[in-house]
């Protein structure tokens, strides 16, 4: 047979010759892809080893997920365009297309909350438990979209199913809302990072160290020993104060100094007190004044920053100053006051006589 006739020989609307042409184009596109993805992902890696940040990491990652399949389903789709075909057969392989997009999504999708989940669970060891949930519901959504999408891609009519899901997740949400609401308030607790493991917090009437964040609750390492589980929901309900996040502890403390002490030496204790206290490292002065007059006592409030947030730290130097301040008060002779009463006796009136303790016995002195 004729080269030049076998060429133009026919199958299923297109010449042979047509059909090599459309596989030679298949072939070239499938391995420029291919070459494509192996030349980014090397440049994505020595991008990712020169920087810090996990913007790259995450690319490097996507990259390397991308399928062969979607290359070579890609590479049909331009290949067929050299071919003649009914729109039946063109819709099929645009529907494969589709499909094979939406799949390759859905891994680019699951590669990234696992680069996600893997960074995070580094950093964040102690809330393992709140990311593997928060996940696991990244996921979920995600294949509800990609099965949505599926089915729209293959003609099926998506709206109905749309709908009874929406009202079967009402319906679940408000039979554990309990569950639900600690579940929502552990992944804000994570989002927001009102505290994180490790912090020292105080919350209503309890104080402690926060141990670990669950779905469910969190635990907290009392300072008294035993350990505090409160539901997520409740704890985003108090009013939280967070230690840990503390840079500097301001502290106000009041002097008294007693009734009778001379002016001279009252007008120097503002001083005094400030060389104490600034006598002191890490701390910055603030002021300190004659506040007011007590009823035993001449009142002086002082404040000062401590430059540490530890709470030792804070009590070494408050005693230091307490120290300075006891022995510059006894070289200087000055008294600090106590609470005094003084209770004045009236006379008896005349006439008065004292009450008998019982009848026809004299009155004992009370």
């Amino acid at each position: 047979m004729n080269p030049r006739s076998l060429l133009a020989t026919e199958f299923y609307d297109n010449s042979l010759l047509t059909w090599l042409i459309a596989g030679g184009i298949f072939v070239l596109v499938l391995g420029a892809l291919a070459l494509l993805r192996r030349l980014l992902v090397k440049r994505a890696a020595k991008v990712a080893e020169r920087t810090s940040t996990g913007f790259d990491d995450l690319i490097l990652d996507v990259l390397g997920s991308t399928h062969t399949l979607f290359l070579i389903a890609l590479s049909l789709s331009i290949a067929s365009l050299a071919l003649t075909l009914r729109e039946d057969v063109r819709g099929y392989i645009a529907m494969a297309i589709g499909a094979a997009f939406i799949i390759q999504l859905l891994v680019w999708g699951n590669e990234g909350i696992g680069f996600w989940m893997r960074r995070q669970s580094r950093q964040n060891a102690g809330s393992l438990g709140t990311l593997t949930a928060v996940a696991f519901m990244a996921r979920l959504l995600l294949w509800m979209l990609i099965v949505v999408l599926l089915l729209d891609n293959f003609g099926i009519h998506v709206t109905t199913l749309i709908g009874a899901l929406g009202v079967a997740g009402i319906a679940g949400a408000l039979a554990a809302q309990t569950v639900l609401g600690d579940l929502f308030a552990a992944i804000s607790i994570y989002l927001d990072k009102p505290f994180e493991v490790g912090d020292f917090i105080i919350f209503d009437d309890f104080l402690g160290t926060v141990s670990s964040v669950g779905l469910r609750s969190t635990r907290i390492a009392s300072l008294s020993g035993e350990e505090v589980i409160i539901s997520n929901s409740d704890l985003l309900r108090s009013r939280i104060r967070n230690y840990k996040r503390m840079r500097e502890r301001r502290v106000v403390f009041q002097l008294g100094v007693a009734y009778g002490t001379p002016r001279e030496r009252v007008e120097t204790i503002p001083g005094l007190v400030r060389a104490a206290v600034e006598g002191q490292r890490p701390v910055r002065f603030d002021r300190s004044h004659l506040k007011g007059y007590g009823e035993s006592s001449i009142d002086f409030e002082t404040v000062y920053y401590v430059l540490d947030p530890s709470y030792n730290v804070y009590m070494d130097i408050q005693q230091a100053i307490n120290f300075i301040i006891m022995r510059r008060f006894e070289e200087e002779g000055i008294r600090f006051a106590h609470p005094v009463r003084v209770m004045r006796m009236a006379e008896p009136a005349p006439g008065d006589e004292l009450a008998q303790v019982g009848e026809g016995e004299p009155a004992r002195n009370q």
